[in-house]
């Protein structure tokens, strides 16, 4: 394996068995049920056509409404912009209609096995994503302080950066039982996994990314740390992330899921608008041939939401921006969370006032992009000086912080992700247009290529985006700082609605900032299944005995509760 710098401990092996990102907060294997021949359940025969609002056409909306058609029921979807949410694939104007981009997620690893059940279920492939020293990546340039460093591999970079790979690695087994976690984890050894997990919950809880490392005798170095911000592992610099919970970070390492990525062959956006027109095979209550899209008016969603309430007999009622008024039993809300205290009008008796304070005290990202298109893939061409690719995969303190290369074949035409930055990296660009981000990007590299015209090989406009500045969105995804997991317990929780009074119950959350493991696709499913289980039980249905769903095991394998005094 080839890891990126610095990476966390060497864990693959080909005697150990795939690891999956099902824990360490709620250790269900979703990729079993989703496998079981059994299905995900059943509602009476009596709740067949049943109605159910799914608030948010991203990919946590569409495989709820996906999964609960299959049941029987009637999901209506709502969607204010667009359907995919932050899968996101868009074209360049002028270019090829197979030339795109991902403004949103555009990197999967292996461990996202729940979705990885639905990219194949509607027929996409995969291929490796082109990440920092990733096997798929030609070459790497490290660039910092004016210093640049080209690599293949991590022993190609000058020593300090081996050094650093060290201290994470000794930092992680040594403040986080790295190795003994990973262990468990491959081995679904559940009992191990809420042993360790328990005693860190407690113990780091209040900590941030930047604490752990400083309380680790091998991050003594501020060189070593600030290096480690600025280069970070998997996908690049993670000085972004150090005011966050470090319980963040050690979800991310302890599931592998800054490893090994794999992007979607033409584009993330297929997977929601796939299980949009898919007609499953196996469907109750419905004829053969019907599909989400056959089950709208028009083929098309219903437009945004812009009240919700309760209305007698615990009733959902939802007003979209149409003036439309509709009343239904049951209600998932997958949109990002801070919609439910601005965009829309909510009454107070949707929630249990602790749900609402957890919504409040959401931390999010920032995230920025910018792509162009450009005529083929120059950088493969041969410095005939050095012998080196004439322009890399970058990781550098300047403005740009991350360059990605993206190619489809040596004569055909490529794009070039100027620059991905995060919070603070990405607040910078906020004010700037996309062809004034552009021109700073392109001055920064100029400085670490100065050989290279990027310019001369650019075929169209760039595309940009900040997710922060997008109305629907607010912000990249959820990143808890510390302290706040008490708040992501019961939003994560929240399907198991027999705990709540009965006049709070029927609208449930899903969606990525409802996961443990924001900033992940495969969160985004797995709790779309945690609130399609939801809807099925507060309907009368259940699971099938022989697959056991998320809240039929939930006493046995529920999130540590930590006191609340």
């Amino acid at each position: 394996m080839t890891s990126t710098v610095p990476n966390a401990v060497e864990h693959t092996d080909a005697q150990q068995p795939p690891i999956t990102m099902f824990g360490p907060d709620f250790p269900y294997a979703y990729d079993d049920f989703l496998a079981h021949p059994a299905g995900l359940g059943q509602v009476p025969a009596t709740e067949h056509g049943t109605e159910v609002a799914i608030i948010g056409g991203g990919l946590s909306g569409i495989v709820a409404a996906y999964e609960l058609m299959k049941m029987g029921l009637r999901p209506v979807v709502y969607e204010a912009d667009q359907l995919g949410g932050r899968l996101r694939t868009v074209g360049f104007d002028g270019c090829d209609a197979d030339l795109n981009c991902e403004l949103g997620a555009m990197r999967f690893p292996p461990s996202s096995t729940a979705l990885q059940h639905y990219i194949d279920l509607v027929g996409l492939t995969t291929r490796p994503f082109p990440n920092p020293l990733a096997e798929a990546t030609p070459s790497t340039v490290v660039d910092l302080k004016g210093e640049t460093h080209y690599a293949r591999t991590i022993d190609d970079l000058p020593q300090v950066y081996r050094d650093v790979a060290d201290a994470w690695n000794k930092c992680l087994d040594e403040g986080a039982d790295f190795s003994d976690m990973n262990r468990a984890m491959r081995e679904r050894d559940v009992p191990r996994i809420r042993e360790i997990w328990a005693k860190l919950v407690e113990k780091l809880d209040n900590q941030t990314f930047y604490g752990f490392l400083c309380d680790s005798e091998a991050f003594k170095s501020f060189r070593h740390r600030e290096i480690f911000g600025q280069v970070g592992f998997g996908t690049g610099g993670w000085d972004t992330d150090f005011p966050n919970s470090i319980l963040e970070i050690l979800r991310v390492v302890y599931t592998e899921a800054d490893d090994h990525h794999r992007g979607i062959v033409g584009g993330s956006q297929q997977l929601p608008l796939r299980l949009w027109e898919r007609e499953p095979e196996k469907i109750v209550h419905w004829p053969y041939g019907t599909s989400l899209k056959s089950l709208h008016a028009d083929g098309e969603p219903r437009p945004a939401v812009t009240r919700l309430h309760r209305t007698a007999g615990n009733r959902i009622t939802v007003t979209d921006a149409g003036g439309d008024i509709r009343t239904y039993r049951a209600a998932i809300f997958t949109a990002q969370s801070w919609m439910l205290l601005s965009k829309i009008d909510c009454d107070d008796s949707l929630f249990p006032i602790d749900h609402w304070t957890a919504i409040e005290r959401t931390h999010y990202m920032e995230s920025s992009k910018l792509f162009v298109p450009v005529d083929r893939p120059f950088w493969l061409d041969k410095d005939e000086e050095t012998g080196r690719d004439v322009m890399s995969m970058t990781l550098t303190d300047r403005m740009t912080r991350g360059t990605y290369l993206l190619d489809d074949g040596p004569d055909k035409p490529a794009v070039i992700c100027l620059s991905y930055t995060w919070c603070d990296d990405s607040l910078k660009w906020l004010p700037l247009s996309a062809n004034e981000r552009m021109e700073v990007m392109l001055k920064s590299l100029g400085e670490i290529y100065p050989n290279v015209d990027i310019r001369k090989h650019i075929i169209g406009n760039p595309v940009t985006v900040s997710w922060e500045n997008e109305p629907y969105f607010m912000g990249a995804f959820k990143a808890n700082l510390p302290g706040h997991y008490r708040y992501q317990r019961r939003l994560f929780t929240h399907f198991m609605q027999d705990r709540l009074p009965a006049d709070k119950r029927g609208i449930f959350l899903a969606g990525d900032d409802i996961s443990w493991t924001a900033g992940w696709a495969e969160g985004a499913v797995q709790t779309a299944l945690n609130a399609v289980w939801g809807v099925m039980h507060h309907l009368g249905g259940a699971t099938d005995a022989t697959n056991p769903g998320p809240g039929d095991v939930y006493d046995e394998i529920a999130p540590v509760e930590l006191p609340e005094d």
